[in-house]
This record gives structure tokens, sequence and C-alpha cells, in this order.
């Protein structure tokens, strides 16, 4: 095979205030030369493959529900979702399934993404 994945980009209205959004949310770092316009969240320092996650501003907003989301695993759930909420997401809905467990949430900008059980 000949590609691999580098990065996720995601449209916004603020990408500074996204990025550091998601950099609380996955402790990561928003790279130095960041601007309100043009956002990069670093990959950690450990090689677990993780991707880029760019933000970019976007002129249009966001009007509908996201086509692609992120997808969170965490062992401490109750505490994770306390502390998710702190950071100003907001919580859209709970799933429960026999062999499953997550919230949806939305970010700053009213990006969907889900935390799984784990």
């Amino acid at each position: 095979m000949s590609n691999s994945l580098v990065g996720v980009a995601i449209d916004c209205a603020d990408a500074l205030a996204l990025a550091q959004f998601w950099a609380d949310v996955l402790g990561r770092q928003v790279a130095e030369d960041s601007t309100p316009e043009h956002a990069v969240l670093l990959a950690d320092d450990t090689d677990t493959g993780e991707p880029l996650i760019v933000f970019n501003v976007v002129p249009e907003p966001k009007t509908v529900k996201n086509r692609l989301h992120l997808d969170l695993i965490s062992d401490t759930f109750g505490a994770e979702t306390e502390r998710l909420l702190n950071l100003g997401a907001q919580r859209l809905r709970d799933v429960q399934t026999d062999k499953a467990r997550w919230t949806t949430f939305a970010d700053i900008e009213g990006n969907e993404f889900d935390l799984i059980a784990g």
C-alpha cells in the first residue's frame, strides 16, 4: 500500500479556539505557529501512529450532523464525561446497547463526537 493517514482536517469558525479545546480533551499540544485561521494539534511524543488534527477556518457555518466524527474511549467513563462537560462539551445523547455504552457530545462549535465506555 502506498498511502498512510497523516492527519484529520476539521472545518471551523475559530481554528485556535477549537484546537485548544481538543488539545485539552486529548492531552496534546497546539503547534506554536497556529493562528485563529489555521491550527494544528500535534501528535503526542509516543509512537502510537496518532494523526495530526488540523483545524481550518471556512466561511460557512456548520448546519447539519457531521458525516465524520471522532470516537474516544475511556476506562473512567463517568469522570471523563464530567471533564468533557467542564471543558465546554455539550451532552447530546446517551446510548446503551447489549454490548456497548457511549455518549454523543458536541464540541464548542457543535461538532459531534462520541465517548465510549471502555
